[in-house]
């Protein structure tokens, strides 16, 4: 009786979540990797009210004196919505956030490179999955101790559990598997192979009949059914399939699907066939997503965009634009959070600058490649993110009319490559891309 009875305590939460309407205490938060925030937004009027500094703007994070976080990038949240936490992988750190107060109360060091975390249902216990490593980090919320490690296959890199408690989900970042993991025990009762190793983000059908996981690498989703354990069906969806979120529209649920090489969200049914229903185009690399609890927008964190866009679910259009932190990956919707609709305590102005992007075109053949250079101050950085080359092949980026390359790149065995270059404001006329000793492959117009 009592296993029931909670099991409709969850049921009932998530109820009042799904039909809330969207209010000036909600908020939306994105983990932003290059400026080592978490910025803060007012869904009610599309504003960003701040960011909570986490640590120091790249390239600012590499004396060994340095105490503040590299590469915020995953978030989670607690079942009662009064605890967000931010995963840093660059400082291997699982940092607690009051989300009433935008105040840091705790902080858990785990293994190399974690990459997401999530409360269990009950919000007893946080898991963290260490992708640099083969386990999940068992944390306790209270006392931001690591209290148990649960073994799986190399590169954990997203955990969601069921709201009954009983089940959670892990994919993998580098193994084509899925564990499926009792809560009560710690351990995997079954693992579900899939089409792709590379598999960083998962979320639940809004009936929980199914998790939804994407495959970054070779652009697919798959789905598995929470009642089988067997995988359902796999989508084929484009070019870096990042982040999706869910939608109920008109009595049907929709699947939004970022697109980060094609700078759109697709959407889908999710009926026994899904079905593509329509293409809206966004800012440049969308990455994270989450639907409001009313169904009405989803929020789309876009990489390069260094922003958050707003898509109203009605009309599948883009109907805001809110600048953010650079480079942000995860985006959470969190409900009656703050204290006031404008409170912005413990925030900060945001730190950086809007990016400016950059697409970059063949010469010849298939290549493929885009360039997002940002404003450091006194310095610029350029990040190349190059595709469809030959594999195993050194190329070099030339910013301007320079004779030198800024940066030099090797693909790897699947043609692609992707680096950061810092250095004085250089990136003032065309980017071009060589075969090092070779000819032009890739090439762009001026962007100033």
């Amino acid at each position: 009786m009592k296993q029931l009875a909670f099991a409709a305590a969850i049921g009932m939460a998530f109820s009042v979540h799904a039909e809330a309407a969207i209010s000036p205490l909600d908020r939306v938060y994105t983990a932003d990797q290059n400026t080592n925030t978490v910025s803060v937004f007012s869904p009610a009027t599309n504003t960003l009210l701040g960011q909570i500094k986490l640590g120091n703007q790249r390239p600012d994070v590499l004396s060994p004196l340095y105490k503040g976080e590299i590469n915020v990038h995953g978030l989670g949240f607690s079942p009662d919505h009064k605890t967000l936490i931010a995963i840093s992988n660059g400082s291997n750190s699982v940092t607690f956030i009051d989300t009433a107060t935008n105040k840091v109360k705790g902080k858990t060091y785990v293994g190399r490179s974690p990459h997401e975390g999530f409360f269990s249902a009950d919000g007893k216990e946080v898991w963290v999955v260490v992708r640099g490593e083969d386990y999940i980090s068992v944390i306790d919320p209270v006392t931001f101790r690591e209290t148990h490690r649960i073994q799986t296959e190399l590169g954990p890199g997203m955990v969601q559990f069921h709201p009954d408690g009983k089940l959670a989900f892990a994919v993998s970042s580098f193994t084509p598997t899925v564990d499926i993991i009792d809560v009560a025990t710690h351990t995997i009762i079954k693992r579900i192979s899939v089409v792709s190793p590379f598999s960083p983000f998962l979320q639940f059908t809004p009936d929980y009949s199914e998790i939804w996981m994407t495959h970054k690498d070779v652009g697919k989703v798959t789905r598995i059914s929470t009642k089988t354990l067997e995988v359902t069906g796999v989508i084929d969806t484009g070019f870096i399939t990042n982040h999706l979120a869910f939608a109920k529209v008109g009595g049907e649920v929709r699947a939004y699907v970022t697109i980060g090489g094609e700078n759109v969200v697709k959407v889908y049914s999710t009926g026994p066939q899904a079905k593509l229903l329509a293409t809206i185009p966004t800012g440049a690399l969308p990455h994270g997503a989450w639907t409001s609890d009313d169904n009405s927008r989803v929020y789309i964190g876009l990489e390069n965009g260094d922003g958050v866009q707003v898509i109203d679910t009605a009309t599948n259009k883009v109907i805001a634009s809110m600048g953010g932190g650079q480079a942000p990956q995860a985006l959470v919707y969190l409900s009656n959070v703050a204290p006031s609709a404008t409170d912005a305590a413990n925030l900060v102005p945001r730190v950086n600058q809007d990016s400016v992007n950059i697409q970059l075109k063949p010469v010849a053949g298939e290549a493929k490649g885009f360039v997002v250079v940002r404003s450091l101050g006194v310095v610029e950085s350029i990040e190349a993110f190059l595709y469809k080359l030959k594999p195993d092949t050194q190329y070099d980026v030339y910013a301007g009319t320079g004779a030198a390359p800024v940066g030099s790149f090797r693909t790897n065995a699947m043609g692609m490559a992707n680096g950061t270059m810092i250095g004085p404001g250089h990136a003032d006329g065309a980017i071009t891309v060589k075969q090092a000793g070779g000819a032009t492959v890739l090439t762009s117009l001026c962007h100033k």
